[in-house]
């Protein structure tokens, strides 16, 4: 969520919020940092101000102030809205959560989702659904049903449409869903949450059961999930037997386990994800490093991976 969208409900403090930004802008974080207090004082109970507080601190390079204003913001904020949590955690302040808040993730998304394809696509060269599909096709097969995980805008799905009869793609953003749609591609869109169990997650409501699909594909939403082991529980629900589930991590590089990276996502390394497919029952058929993405004009790297239940 972009908090300098959201009023405070005073015109006072919403004008030194205002200025803030404006200095922000110019590159004066102190200078803002010091007028969002004073809006912070009129408006004490305001999340997004605090929120945008710690950011302007953080900037200003002061990590200790800017981890009270988070904190503050984690108070006001307990659905976790602004991924408060996820900045207390990068700052040492908190322990990485398992995954994010879910209503961080779907505002994100939903206010992305406009202008997400040709923000990813045009101009920071995304390529996994391409790359992603050349894995599957790798194993010369067409598929009954696929369910496409994450689905956002439908970028995997375009690139799948054509090697299946029955599509259904689920994500937690409903304005991404919408965009899904208007690609007429999905026989079925749903929303659904990976970080919840089968039957709160979503992808098992209106009588649609247990080990439908032959292919699940998760095309870089796990960035967005720490602790693989429930989507990979979920995963493995909607396949049959001998189904694929394709999907994308960043690369944590050498060791074990995943880490929360800058940019509020997650990173996965290699052995952590081989570890928790074979505890899920899958067995890895093929794997591949690549980039994934540009970021900030460097490459983001990635692991691509294709496993069988």
């Amino acid at each position: 969520m972009a908090p300098n969208q959201l009023s405070s409900g005073d015109v006072l403090a919403d004008r030194r919020a205002d200025y803030a930004r404006m200095m922000a802008e110019g590159g004066d974080f102190t200078g803002a940092a010091e007028l969002i207090e004073q809006a912070l004082e009129l408006a004490p109970g305001w999340a997004a101000g605090w929120f945008r507080l710690g950011e302007y601190r953080e900037k200003a390079g002061l990590p200790d102030q800017a981890a009270d204003a988070y904190a503050r913001t984690a108070s006001l904020d307990p659905e976790g809205v602004f991924g408060a949590p996820l900045k207390l955690a990068l700052l040492g302040r908190a322990g990485v959560p398992d995954h994010p808040p879910s209503r961080y993730v779907e505002q994100l998304f939903d206010d992305y989702a406009a202008r997400f394809d040709k923000a990813l696509v045009e101009r920071l060269g995304y390529s996994v659904p391409q790359k992603l599909k050349a894995l599957v096709d790798t194993q010369g097969r067409h598929f009954a049903t696929a369910i496409d995980l994450g689905c956002g805008t439908g970028l995997f799905g375009v690139e799948i449409r054509s090697g299946v009869n029955w599509l259904e793609g689920y994500d937690l953003s409903r304005n991404m869903l919408r965009e899904a749609e208007a690609k007429a591609v999905y026989d079925h869109l749903g929303q659904a949450d990976l970080s919840l169990d089968a039957e709160a997650s979503g992808l098992f409501s209106d009588d649609r059961g247990l080990f439908r699909a032959d292919l699940v594909s998760a095309a870089d939403v796990l960035m967005y999930l720490g602790d693989l082991g429930q989507p990979f529980r979920l995963a493995r629900d909607l396949l049959a037997p001998a189904g694929l589930f394709a999907f994308s991590v960043e690369d944590a590089g050498d060791g074990d386990g995943f880490r929360l990276v800058q940019s509020m996502r997650y990173a996965h390394t290699e052995a952590y994800v081989r570890t928790t497919l074979a505890a899920h029952g899958f067995s890895l058929t093929h794997l591949e490093r690549t980039v994934i993405r540009m970021d900030a004009g460097a490459p983001v790297h990635g692991i691509l991976f294709l496993a069988a239940a």
